[in-house]
C-alpha cells in the first residue's frame, strides 16, 4: 500500500469512504475492510454512522494507532457552542479518544471561518484529533483557512476523472496540502466510459480501477472509494500492481473538460 507522507503524518493512499453507508452497513463494510487490508476509514458526523464505524474498528483486533481514522465536523455544529460537543459526542460514537483527522465538512457562510477554523485548532490541541484539515474548500477559502495559521493537511473534495480540479489542485500543492478525493468514481459515472475502459482492458483492469489508480499516481492525492458490497473492497485495493504511463496519464487528463460535478447541495460554497 501506498502512503503519503503530508507533514509528519503517513497516511494511506487508499481508504474506505462510507458516506449513504447506515449504521449496520459501516459497521459490516468497515470489518470487511479492516480483515482486506485496508487501514484509512473515512466517516462524518452527518452520516450518522460513527457508532457502526467505531465499533468495527474496536473489534477488528487491530492496535488502535495502526487505523487513520477521519471524521468530519458538519456545517450546523461549526457554532462556537455547538463545536467542541459535537466532536466529543463523535469520539464517543466512535469509541475512542481521538481521530486521526478533524475535518471542517462544509462551509457555514453564517459561521466566519476564522471562528470555526479557531475551534478546530483548539479540538487539536486538546488531543482529540492528532491532525486537521478541511473539506469542500475552494481556494478563496482556503486563502482565508491559511491565514488563521491553522496547520492543515489535506483538503478532501470531488476529485475524479471527470471534473477539473486543476486550479485548486495546484494551489494544494503550492502549499504543501494534500488533496483527499472523495466520490472518485464519480458515483459511478466512470462506468462504460470508453477512454477508461480501453486503457483498463491493456491492463486487465476495470474503468473503475484505473480511475483509482489515476489519483494516487498523483502527488499528494489519496483517494476514498465508497462501497456498499464487500465482494468491491478488494477490487478497489487492487490497483497497486500496475502503473499508468504518461500516455495513459494523458488521456484520461482528456476527460476533465467535461466538468462533471455530483456533489453540488444548495449550501455549497462558490467553487472554482
Amino acid at each position: 500500500m501506498k502512503h503519503i507522507q503530508i507533514k509528519d503524518a503517513s497516511i494511506p493512499a487508499l481508504g474506505l469512504g462510507t458516506f449513504q453507508l447506515s449504521d449496520d452497513q459501516a459497521r459490516e463494510i468497515t470489518a470487511a475492510a479492516i480483515s482486506e487490508g485496508y487501514r484509512h476509514i473515512d466517516t462524518a458526523q452527518i452520516y450518522q454512522n460513527e457508532a457502526g464505524v467505531g465499533s468495527a474498528i474496536k473489534n477488528a483486533g487491530i492496535a488502535r494507532d495502526k487505523i487513520f481514522l477521519t471524521t468530519k465536523v458538519f456545517r450546523e455544529s461549526l457554532y462556537k457552542k455547538d463545536f467542541m460537543p459535537s466532536v466529543e459526542e463523535s469520539l464517543r460514537k466512535l469509541k475512542t479518544d481521538y481521530v486521526d483527522l478533524l475535518l471542517i465538512h462544509w462551509p457555514n457562510r453564517n459561521v466566519p471561518v476564522a471562528e470555526y477554523m479557531d475551534q478546530l485548532m483548539e479540538a487539536q490541541q486538546k488531543g482529540y484529533a492528532k491532525y486537521i484539515g478541511v473539506s469542500n474548500h475552494p481556494t478563496a477559502l482556503l486563502e482565508e483557512v491559511l491565514a488563521t495559521g491553522a496547520d492543515i493537511i489535506t483538503n478532501q473534495v470531488e476529485y475524479h476523472p471527470l471534473i477539473n480540479q486543476t486550479k485548486l489542485y495546484t494551489y494544494l500543492r503550492e502549499h504543501g496540502i494534500s488533496l483527499t478525493a472523495y466520490s472518485p468514481i464519480a458515483q459511478g459515472k466512470v462506468l462504460g466510459n470508453p477512454v477508461l475502459k480501453g486503457i483498463g482492458e491493456k491492463y486487465g483492469k476495470s474503468e473503475v480501477q484505473v480511475s483509482l489508480r489515476w489519483l494516487i499516481q498523483q502527488e499528494g492525492v489519496m483517494a476514498i472509494p465508497r462501497t456498499s458490497k464487500v465482494d468491491r473492497l478488494a477490487d478497489n485495493l487492487n490497483i497497486f500492481d500496475f502503473e499508468l504511463s504518461a500516455e495513459d496519464v494523458s488521456q484520461i487528463d482528456q476527460l476533465k473538460k467535461d466538468n462533471q460535478r455530483v456533489v453540488n447541495p444548495p449550501f455549497a460554497p462558490d467553487w472554482d
